[in-house]
């Protein structure tokens, strides 16, 4: 598992896409930055993130085979394997806040952003990007973030950590076929906000209020409303307020 340092890029995401486009790279090639200029969450906002304190690396996974047989499957697994490596630190209050927002103790430590390419075979490449808040303390104008250490009071490697969610990252996507339904139960179990009122805003910024039940394995959320009606809701199509 290929391990690119780099000091500073302005994406990872888009630096590994570019080198799998120009060579050949073994599975698991990660790339991960000291400081990244212009990280990407998800549907496009900004991942903010203090230089050389926190962890930002993106992981190409070839060719993933048919036996998951949908891509929200692969979701699944990045998932539960961020969640496992902040429980290996001592982590233990976390969620994921659809859809991939990952949290602690309440609060944002961490996010992901997964890239598809799809083949002709119907298999699928993709680039994996992880950004954890390690080592960050001041959170003075993202007031809904975290950080690991100011959970533990602990300071983090972050090179060691990056392996460690490679590692992570490829024991759950190899189990996965025959641990499906398990980690769907997992993964439900863990979403944040699930069975409690909450806040959303739909596209065209409309608010209103709702009781998350669960993903759909098209990775579409499903909304109880106050009329007891249930909208299955698509990524663009809502968004889960703090």
């Amino acid at each position: 598992m290929p391990l690119i340092k780099l000091d500073a890029i302005d994406s990872t995401n888009d630096f590994l896409k570019q080198l799998a486009k120009e060579k050949w790279l073994e599975n698991y090639t990660a790339v991960m930055a000291f400081e990244q200029t212009k990280g990407r969450g998800q549907m496009g906002s900004e991942w903010v993130s203090e230089p050389g304190k926190n962890l930002t690396v993106s992981v190409l996974v070839k060719d993933v085979p048919a036996e998951m047989v949908s891509i929200y499957d692969f979701n699944v697994a990045v998932a539960l394997a961020a969640i496992a490596l902040l429980q290996s630190n001592g982590i233990e209050r976390v969620n994921v806040k659809w859809p991939n927002d990952i949290m602690a103790e309440q609060k944002k430590v961490g996010g992901i952003l997964i890239e598809n390419t799809l083949k002709s075979d119907g298999t699928f490449t993709a680039v994996v990007g992880f950004g954890l808040n390690l080592n960050q303390t001041d959170f003075e104008v993202l007031p809904q973030a975290n950080s690991l250490t100011n959970i533990t009071h602990k300071v983090y490697d972050v090179e060691a950590m990056a392996k460690d969610f490679i590692k992570a990252l490829k024991l759950h996507l190899i189990l996965f076929p025959e641990r499906a339904e398990e980690a769907w139960t997992r993964y439900d179990e863990l979403l944040f906000k699930r069975g409690k009122p909450a806040a959303f805003e739909s596209a065209d910024g409309t608010r209103f209020m709702g009781m998350i039940q669960t993903v759909t394995r098209d990775g579409k959320l499903a909304v109880l409303l106050n009329d007891d009606s249930v909208v299955y809701y698509d990524l663009k199509e809502v968004k889960l307020l703090y």
